[in-house]
């Protein structure tokens, strides 16, 4: 089952209605979870609002787009019907009676990744789970949401970014596994001229910046040209200057939902090894 990632972009009716969802989504996200955990396919989630007038909600998950967003009209419905009301033009509530509108509607929203990365593509997040509790590993390691926005100087320049980013794949996805903290990332296109890099890592935020910088760097290098203000460049040689830049270009999750919290991007290679070995000696 392949592993995918998708980030929705709702527009909201009026800036009024992105600072009310700042204060009513916070208590709705534990009906969220419950849901993300009877479902078993999401490995991460998580909202932000990214303008005065548009709600993201972003995951990565496990099998088709579609299956996944039925089943979370079924099993979340009533925390999207929360939304809806302050979402343009909404499909029909209640959503958990009218699932297909909802997929439908969702797809509509649905931005499409330049880049994408796994640091382990071969396994679900069931499995992850399962390998865990047969081990008895819990992990001590601290999963962290990174949401950055960058603004992007024209039209013209959004669109070389995006193909920029899209030849640079896969090169990008090999520097991500190099520093071997990211467990998922994605550039993704935002539209009006806005490119997000959302991930999730573990350990310390200082901590993974200068990893970053050192392996990932040269690929922001090539984006800051195109980027308004930017920090100076090379990345690598301006280490504070880039991580002042990250923290303000990066934006607060609103329920973060972690399948697996607690274990590492190691943690789950050694637990995928530890499964094969054994898989093979009882070949």
């Amino acid at each position: 089952m392949s592993q995918n990632h998708f980030t929705l972009s709702f527009p909201l009716k009026s800036p009024a209605d992105a600072k009310a969802l700042r204060e009513q989504l916070p208590p709705l996200m534990p009906q969220l979870f419950k849901a993300a955990d009877t479902i078993g396919r999401i490995h991460y989630s998580r909202f932000t609002i990214l303008d005065a007038k548009t709600l993201l909600f972003l995951g990565d998950f496990d099998g088709e787009f579609g299956e996944l967003m039925a089943d979370l009209a079924k099993a979340a419905g009533p925390v999207f019907d929360a939304i809806f009301t302050h979402v343009d033009n909404p499909p029909p509530s209640p959503v958990a009676n009218n699932a297909n509108a909802f997929v439908e509607s969702t797809a509509d929203h649905l931005l499409h990744a330049a880049t994408l990365f796994s640091a382990y593509s071969d396994v679900t997040a069931k499995q992850i789970k399962a390998m865990a509790t047969a081990a008895d590993v819990t992990g001590a390691g601290k999963q962290l949401p990174f949401l950055v926005i960058l603004p992007i100087k024209s039209r013209l320049a959004y669109l070389e970014v995006q193909l920029l980013l899209r030849a640079r794949a896969h090169r990008t996805q090999k520097d991500l596994a190099a520093i071997g903290t990211p467990h998922f990332a994605q550039f993704v296109p935002l539209g009006n001229n806005r490119v997000g890099f959302f991930t999730v890592y573990d350990g310390s935020f200082d901590e993974y910046i200068a990893d970053f910088t050192k392996y990932i760097g040269p690929v922001f290098d090539l984006v800051f040209k195109f980027t308004k203000d930017p920090p100076p460049s090379p990345c690598r040689k301006h280490l504070q200057e880039f991580i002042d830049f990250a923290a303000g270009a990066n934006r607060a999750p609103i329920g973060f939902y972690q399948a697996y919290p607690g274990l590492t991007v190691q943690d789950i290679h050694a637990l995928i090894a530890d499964s094969s070995s054994r898989s093979g000696s009882d070949g």
